[in-house]
Formats: C-alpha cells, sequence, structure tokens
C-alpha cells in the first residue's frame, strides 16, 4: 500500500478546474482541445437538434438523440494512448459504398446499440466515456431530440419579409440571414424542451463556462432556448466565457460583425451576463464597438492571436488554452 507523501494529506491537495464547454460539432471540438490543456476535469454538453446526415437518419428511423456531434465531442475528449486513439478512430469511421450502412458513423451505430441495451442516454455516453478512455463527461443538453425552426430575412423579393424554416440542416445552410430560432421537443407531442439534470448540475458545479465558437445559431444559441438550462447559466457562480468565431457563417451569420454575435445573445436570454468575451484581434475592424457589446452583457473584452495559421477560420488549440488561462487568471497585462 502506498504511503502519503509526508507533510501532504489527500485533502489539501487542489483538485483540477472545473470546466464545462456548451455547443456542438468542429466549434465543440476546439473548445475540448484547449480545455484539455488546462485541466483534467471537462465535461462536454451538445445540442441535440441535428436533423442530417447519418444523425437525422438513426433519429427518425429509432427516435433517439442524434448521435453526431456527441460522438465527436467524445472523440476530442478520448485517450491519447494507443487504446483511445484507436477506438476514437473507429467511431469517426465512416462506412463508404452504397449500402444500407453508406454513410453511417461506426460510433453512431454504437450509441444506437448501446442504447437499446441500457436504455438510458446518459448511461450509453457514460459507457463510451470508459471505452475510449475520456476523463471528463459528455452529456446531451437534453435527454430528447429537439426541433429546431427560425425566423429568416432576404429569402423573399421583400428582403425584410420574414420566414420561417424548420430543421438545423436547413437553417444552417439557408441563403438568407436568421434573426432566431426556437427549440421544441417532439416526441409525440411538441412541448418545451427539457434540460438534463446532470448538464444542469454539471453549469451550475463548474469553475468556467465556455460558450462558442461554433455555428451561432444552430450550436451556440440553443443552450439559451433550454430554459433549466439557460436558468443555470444565468445563477452559476462559475466564470462565463464566449469565445467568437473567426469568421461570420454562410447563412447563419453572413456579413454579422463580432458584436452583432453578442447582441444576439443578449436577444434570445436577456438576463445572462458574462464575465469576459474573447476574440482574435485580426477578426475585430472595430474594438470599441466589440468592447461596447461586451460590457451590455457584464464583460471584459480580451483581443488576443487565436486563429490556426494553417486552417483558415479554425482556432488554434494552444493558442486558445493561453488565451482562456489569460482570461481566468485576470492577467491586466493581456486585456486590451
Amino acid at each position: 500500500m502506498s504511503t502519503p507523501e509526508p507533510g501532504i494529506s489527500d485533502e489539501r491537495k487542489p483538485r483540477p478546474l472545473r470546466a464545462v464547454a456548451l455547443g456542438g460539432g468542429h466549434g465543440l471540438q476546439v473548445s475540448l482541445a484547449a480545455l484539455r490543456r488546462i485541466t483534467t476535469d471537462i465535461t462536454a454538453v451538445v445540442t441535440v437538434a441535428d436533423d442530417g446526415g447519418s444523425s437525422g437518419r438513426l433519429r427518425r428511423e429509432l427516435g433517439m438523440l442524434p448521435p453526431g456531434d456527441l460522438r465527436k465531442a467524445l472523440s476530442a475528449l478520448s485517450s491519447e494512448g494507443d487504446s483511445g486513439r484507436t477506438w476514437s478512430r473507429l467511431f469517426e469511421h465512416r462506412f463508404g459504398g452504397n449500402g444500407v450502412l453508406a454513410g453511417h458513423a461506426v460510433g453512431n451505430l454504437v450509441f444506437a446499440g448501446l442504447l437499446e441495451v441500457l436504455g438510458d442516454p446518459i448511461a450509453v455516453l457514460d459507457e463510451a466515456c470508459e471505452l475510449l478512455g475520456v476523463r471528463g463527461r459528455v452529456l446531451p443538453m437534453s435527454v430528447e431530440p429537439l426541433d429546431m425552426e427560425a425566423d429568416v430575412v432576404g429569402l423573399d423579393e421583400d428582403r425584410e419579409a420574414v420566414r420561417t424554416i424548420r430543421g438545423q440542416v436547413a437553417i444552417a445552410s439557408t441563403p438568407g440571414r436568421v434573426k432566431r430560432v426556437r427549440l421544441d421537443a417532439v416526441n409525440g407531442q411538441a412541448h418545451e424542451p427539457r434540460a438534463a439534470p446532470e448538464a444542469v448540475r454539471a453549469v451550475l458545479d463548474a469553475d468556467v463556462v465556455l460558450l462558442g465558437p461554433g455555428s451561432w445559431f444552430t450550436s451556440v444559441l440553443p443552450h439559451l432556448l433550454v430554459p433549466e438550462l439557460r436558468d443555470a447559466l444565468v445563477s452559476t457562480a462559475a466564470q462565463r466565457i464566449v469565445v467568437l468565431n473567426l469568421v461570420p457563417q454562410p447563412g447563419e451569420t453572413a456579413d454579422f460583425s463580432p458584436e452583432q454575435h453578442l447582441d444576439v445573445i443578449s436577444e434570445h436570454a436577456p438576463k445572462l451576463r458574462v464575465d469576459a468575451v474573447l476574440a482574435d484581434e485580426e477578426a475585430v475592424p472595430t474594438p470599441d464597438r466589440l468592447r461596447a457589446a461586451a460590457s451590455a452583457l457584464g464583460a471584459q473584452t480580451l483581443l488576443d492571436r487565436v486563429a490556426a495559421a494553417s486552417a483558415s477560420g479554425r482556432h488554434e488549440p494552444d493558442a486558445l488554452a493561453a488565451s482562456l488561462t489569460a482570461a481566468l487568471e485576470r492577467r491586466t497585462d493581456r486585456w486590451r
């Protein structure tokens, strides 16, 4: 049996920073990659409104949560050992050809099988975390698949006419401009979306919560549209940090300025206050406007270099981790 180091008790050892990242898709993956460089206690809270591709097919055929974004979060947090890397590659592998499996990711099918065996999506994700050696947790924002609709302008001759578009894929790919999004849980009968209790608890217990980067209307804002999760974000004692995208996205945020991304947060969650807004200095043409919008949310603004040199529109995890650390430590020499 091992003997504790003299003078140091288990109770006095500092615990790791509790970090929660909310989002979906590639934006959430980069947040998780950055957080891994800061702490080992990470929880990903993932959107569950995807209705396209393999996820959409499984959702329609089996009524399950769309697994794609959950799978990507698991891969981002998987063990860096040989076993973890192998399982991560397998989960991300997609079947080719023209058969019934064509286009399905192996991890999506594993989720579907585990759900039939275990019956509980949270238990499925915890089991998958064990399989991939995840040091942390991946949770859905709701245990029911959600439907999304949006008010969009710019689709008619009258450029200000508002049309309603339904479905995450349709919203993400619209040539119009999204003004507002809404969520419903639809399992037999539409009702207000309910948060996964584990996700609410993770936000309330966190030391830091990240919102963004990612598809603003379909991956970031949905967390503010689940009432219990929004209330947890409003009341948590954690530092709340918004990480802005590097470039506007066609359709969702075409021609959006950095400050407009913050404006739509206020529109969808008026009571939410934020501690810090982090943006790449090259992506902010008018810093004073961004500072004013951040101040309206109660936040300071950190402008830094966080873009990856080799991938347009992508954050560099090491640089993002350094900037997040600066925000958490309130190092005034890095604040602009």
